[in-house]
């Protein structure tokens, strides 16, 4: 049975950073795509970041381009979301998910696994 776990979410004043991670059970990252969602008060779930299962390739929203970075660590089977110079705008639950297929225009989609989510806050 798949399991993805999310942890290091926080409390963050603006201009700060945290580092997401994505503890995966029951498979190995390279069969799939992994991909970090979030969901803001009131809003819909969007997909912010992608890492392909193939070559690695990344995906971003615009929104977080050049302030967020997706990596993987094959032997603790992990994936990371280290995330820099986060703004009030950023504050979600944020998830991550694993299957579904992988695009370099619009990320992740149709994924099969969801962690619980992590909660980040950006405030002073």
């Amino acid at each position: 049975q798949v399991q993805l776990v999310e942890s290091g979410g926080g409390l963050v004043q603006p201009g700060g950073s945290l580092r997401l991670s994505c503890a995966a059970s029951g498979y190995n990252l390279d069969r799939y795509a992994i991909g970090w969602f979030r969901q803001a008060p009131g809003k819909e779930r969007e997909g912010i970041s992608c890492i392909s299962s193939s070559d690695g390739s990344t995906y971003y929203v615009d929104s977080v381009k050049g302030r967020f970075t997706i990596s993987r660590d094959y032997a603790k089977n992990t994936v990371y979301l280290q995330m820099n110079n986060l703004k009030p705008e950023d504050i979600a639950i944020y998830y991550c998910a694993a299957g579904g297929y992988f695009s370099d225009y619009s990320g992740c989609s149709g994924m099969d696994y969801w962690g619980k989510g992590t909660l980040v806050t950006v405030s002073s």
